[in-house]
């Protein structure tokens, strides 16, 4: 079954999920519209530049070398995980981390203590050919049962019941965050990408902006973002404010957000599209060193090289070729900030990535949205 036979469910403008969203009563946590978000929108990207970048500054791949970061993924985990597909495809979950440490600390994200945290999750799925690929965002609302796991530090944390789909990253790191995602899953996540906050301002601002359209105004403090509808080039400042905004758009939900981070994704990958106009050596060599020091990858993907080999086989890959689509959810009627996998139609879409397939339309129908489709149009 070929993936352009099913509509694209989900993507800003598509055939996403409509309805109210109806909040219960409860006790709300701590306000999160200051919590940067949506830093993995970049990561999925920042590979093919470096492999523009290398074009004009191969003899630079040394030095290069040195800005990744890399975690042994596979030792922390062991044996027991799902299998190897052995269809051409690959699944990498895309993480974006956000500490007061360093650059950060400035921005205001992150925790006080200087620990990381990752408040968005997504599932890169690329079909066999490396032709097409679809997106799954896992909301960091979403309350899961995080199963026991060992940490790329070597400790060992307890199962949990009940908690916030973030929480994996928080506790136990890299490590926990892909065996949280094959439990839930029962998926092999091949390849491990995150992108830090500070990382991700500089190089939209290196890259020239993202140009993306807006059909509303979005208005919102907490993001220092205010926009009136129409086209807008935005630098990264703005684009931060763009990728976490909650309280500027729908209903001030996750899965708002999400909605906007979706399309700024596909805005991004044509942005990069047409990094080949770029001839300066300097401007290549600045991209791939701002790339390279801003993901942290898996220790298969820990080197130029490996990267390049990666990126190389992304190169087929465009905006229009990918689905994105929010894993089904369902709000929480005891915490309307939290949401619920909704079991059923979220095995529909793990059972069609299993076999490369495209997700069925009917796994995202008359599930939880954020009510942002449409704010932002990327035509």
């Amino acid at each position: 079954m070929s993936a352009e036979t099913t509509p694209d469910p989900g993507i800003p403008g598509g055939t996403g999920t409509t309805g109210p969203r109806h909040r219960a009563q409860g006790r709300r946590g701590r306000p999160r519209g200051r919590r940067r978000t949506g830093l993995t929108v970049l990561a999925c990207t920042a590979a093919g530049i470096l492999v523009l970048g290398g074009t004009g500054a191969g003899y630079l791949y040394f030095k290069l070398n040195g800005n990744i970061k890399s975690v042994d993924i596979d030792q922390a985990l062991g044996a027991d995980r799902p299998v190897k597909a052995d269809n051409g495809s690959e699944n990498i979950l895309v993480l974006g981390s956000d500490t007061r440490s360093g650059g950060n600390k400035s921005l205001g994200g992150g925790t006080d203590d200087g620990t990381a945290r990752s408040d968005t999750a997504m599932i890169l799925h690329v079909y066999e050919g490396h032709k097409k690929a679809v997106v799954v965002s896992v909301p960091r609302d979403t309350l899961i049962d995080r199963p026991e796991c060992t940490g790329t530090d070597g400790t060992t944390h307890r199962a949990a019941s009940g908690v916030m789909f973030n929480s994996a990253y928080a506790t136990g790191g890299a490590a926990c965050a892909v065996k949280t995602v094959e439990s839930m899953t029962g998926i092999r996540m091949d390849h491990y990408l995150e992108v830090d906050f500070s990382g991700f301002r500089k190089l939209i601002d290196e890259l020239g902006g993202v140009k993306i359209t807006t059909t509303q105004d979005i208005d919102d403090p907490d993001s220092h973002l205010n926009l009136k509808a129409g086209t807008h080039t935005l630098d990264g400042e703005q684009s931060l404010g763009l990728v976490r905004t909650r309280h500027g758009v729908g209903d001030g939900s996750d899965l708002g957000r999400i909605q906007l981070q979706q399309a700024f994704v596909k805005a991004l990958v044509t942005q990069v599209e047409d990094i080949g106009v770029l001839t300066s050596p300097k401007k290549l060599y600045d991209l791939a060193d701002t790339a390279t020091r801003t993901v942290t990858t898996d220790s298969d993907l820990g080197s130029v090289n490996s990267l390049m080999s990666f990126a190389s086989g992304l190169k087929s890959l465009s905006a229009s070729r990918m689905t994105m689509v929010t894993m089904p959810v369902q709000y929480d009627p005891a915490d309307g900030n939290r949401v619920l996998v909704d079991e059923d139609k979220a095995e529909e879409v793990w059972t069609a990535l299993k076999n490369d397939r495209a997700i069925p339309g009917s796994a995202t129908e008359n599930t939880a949205a954020g009510g942002a489709t449409g704010v932002v149009a990327t035509s």
